[in-house]
């Protein structure tokens, strides 16, 4: 049988290394995963406490499609905590992961060929999914000076239907302020574009709070998971907020694309939006995984790098040692036994001459890895 034209979408290129650095491992070597974006932390004590006890009182069956209503009123909760915003928690839809927000936000927005743009370098799964919907990614190709955020003159002439942003951002960990992020929603607004405002590593900031884009405006599109800063990376669970007046849409395609979000992954979530001792411990490990990264990297011989604001990724220029990211990643997994991450992942255009680190595992992960970094380096 032939395949449809909207399957011909790029690999996920981090996943090719992931199952390069398992080969690796399952032939005996140990791998120091400087890879994925995932915690190396499970999801809390106290979310499997809670799906333990509830394995054993429920069935577990479907729940309706918009997520369990105390999961929902929990996350409006959360915005009042953490934004001071008063958010019905009628417009909270859980999600299978962000993947699944993504999808739903895309398939209520935008008609096939809508032309939505991302910037660049960002991550690869927007543009990979928009074409799978039949619909254009716009990559926008954003500035050092700008820390690869995009900005309003970026957007003159593209004639968007949407624009996505996320702050923090993957792979920069950049962060948007309340008047950037507000003058890219105004830009947005003047096209006549949606907005999506990808919020999946609020939470996880070291020196200023992120801003929601709830924070400026009620017309947009926000998404987050329990996969970063709850450390729930597996369990498939996610959110969006959306405008009181998108609701049914989203509910009527959720209904019929997922009938609901993962129960058990509900359940857990819900008692891990208490567990807020251990989730600030985990910080406390990404906070020194930072600072051994921003001195280890340029030790190493990586110096064109710059602090994140948040996340926990470290995206390093290595034009000057490269032109072939996907190839260099290669040989650093192979000679050092570090598996990072290519930015062809993240830039079609310029992600040749950049690697992405993530610095999301242990502390002694995090020292042993900048060591062999740094001997590879020596030895090359």
């Amino acid at each position: 049988m032939r395949n449809s034209r909207r399957s011909e979408v790029a690999p996920f290129i981090v996943m090719d290394v992931m199952e390069a650095a398992r080969a690796a491992e399952a032939a005996g070597r140990h791998i120091i995963h400087m890879e994925v974006g995932q915690p190396g932390t499970p999801a809390p004590e106290g979310a499997r406490a809670a799906l333990a006890t509830a394995m054993d009182e429920d069935a577990m069956g479907y729940t309706v499609a918009l997520g369990l209503p105390q999961l929902r009123a929990r996350i409006a909760e959360l915005y009042g905590q953490w934004y001071d915003i008063d958010l019905a928690p009628s417009r909270v839809i859980v999600t299978p992961g962000s993947s699944g927000a993504f999808i739903l936000a895309f398939t209520s927005l935008f008609d096939t060929g809508a032309r939505v743009g991302i910037g660049a370098p960002g991550y690869p799964s927007y543009r990979q999914i928009l074409s799978a919907l039949d619909l254009t990614p716009v990559d926008i190709q954003t500035r050092a000076e700008n820390r690869l955020q995009p900005v309003p003159e970026d957007l003159e002439g593209l004639n968007l239907d949407g624009l996505m942003v996320a702050s923090p951002a993957n792979p920069s960990g950049t962060m948007l302020d309340r008047g950037a992020l507000g003058a890219l929603m105004d830009a947005a607004a003047g096209q006549d574009a949606g907005f999506i405002s990808d919020e999946i590593y609020h939470g996880i900031e070291y020196e200023a709070k992120a801003v929601s884009a709830l924070e400026i405006s009620d017309e947009c599109y926000v998404i987050n998971s329990f996969s970063k800063y709850f450390s729930m990376t597996g369990w498939r669970a996610g959110w969006m907020v959306v405008p009181e007046s998108h609701v049914r849409v989203i509910e009527r395609l959720a209904q019929n694309l997922f009938i609901c979000p993962p129960h058990a992954s509900q359940i857990a979530a819900l008692a891990a939006m208490d567990c807020t001792e251990e989730l600030e411990a985990n910080m406390e490990v990404y906070r020194a995984n930072r600072l051994l990264m921003l001195e280890g990297l340029p030790r190493a011989g990586f110096t064109k790098i710059a602090p994140p604001d948040g996340a926990f990724y470290v995206y390093a220029d290595v034009s000057d040692l490269t032109n072939d990211s996907r190839a260099f990643a290669a040989e650093i997994l192979d000679k050092a036994g570090v598996a990072v991450t290519p930015g062809l992942d993240f830039d079609p255009v310029r992600g040749a001459g950049t690697l992405r680190f993530s610095y999301a595992r242990s502390t002694a992960d995090i020292e042993e890895g900048l060591a062999r970094l740094t001997a590879f380096m020596a030895a090359r």
